[in-house]
């Protein structure tokens, strides 16, 4: 039995117009040539640079704005979209927000909410002097009754100034903290840990059970946020990302 060769391959249809203007400006977004916050080239630009109509330039803008790259301002312009709202369907979730999501309740217990002074290791990282004033808050928040989640966060009083005003058993940090300092950069790290003796302790485990720690450090228009140690017990947690261009 013969196989025949393969034929050439059929040509791909042209991108429509106003695809082809989308492609371009997502591709400047996501390649980093406009940072979040930057105004993007005018309606009339991209008009004159693709040859196109006001309407096909219009309606590649309204698409990414749909999908969260671009934000419109009338009478000004248009902009690359900051990145708490794309981050935040990526990777940085709200934890009263999932626990809502699968239909169960959430409470959180403010154990500590207050002002200190800032160490060399953790000044350095905020981006303050050693002895500036930081904002610390530990809160242990529950689904369902239990225990899910020990969040031990340090916060920089020039991103959120408002911090220490909160109630946290009406919002969480996240939440706040995304409102009133869009996230531009955040890093990550997270292993398999023991927990600490408080931790346990405030978690209701025993400090022998294994724990997913993650520790999340944000900054926002460059200036650091927060650095925040959020510690889950292995067998009350399961942590799930979902990827979404």
């Amino acid at each position: 039995m013969s196989i025949a060769a393969p034929g050439p391959r059929a040509a791909q249809p042209p991108l429509a117009p106003y695809a082809r203007v989308k492609l371009y400006l997502k591709q400047q977004i996501t390649e980093g040539a406009w940072l979040p916050g930057a105004l993007m080239p005018s309606e009339a630009d991209l008009v004159e640079r693709f040859g196109v109509s006001r309407m096909t330039v219009n309606r590649a803008l309204r698409e990414l704005v749909s999908e969260g790259l671009v934000q419109r301002v009338q009478g000004v312009g248009s902009f690359v979209a900051q990145l708490a709202r794309v981050s935040a369907t990526l990777t940085l979730r709200d934890l009263h927000e999932e626990i809502l999501e699968r239909g169960h309740v959430h409470h959180a217990l403010v154990h500590l909410q207050r002002r200190e002074r800032a160490g060399a290791g953790l000044a350095e990282r905020l981006g303050l002097e050693r002895g500036d004033a930081v904002f610390h808050t530990l809160i242990v928040h529950h689904e369902n009754g239990v225990a899910i989640q020990c969040e031990d966060r340090y916060v920089n009083p020039a991103a959120a100034p408002g911090y220490l005003d909160v109630d946290f058993t009406q919002t969480t940090p996240t939440h706040y903290l995304l409102e009133v300092a869009p996230i531009g950069e955040a890093s990550y790290r997270i292993e398999a840990t023991r927990p600490t003796a408080q931790e346990a302790q405030l978690l209701g485990i025993d400090e022998s059970e294994p724990c997913l720690a993650v520790v999340r450090q944000t900054a926002s228009r460059g200036v650091p946020v927060t650095i925040a140690r959020l510690v889950h017990p292995g067998t009350r947690y399961c942590l799930e990302g979902r990827f979404q261009p």
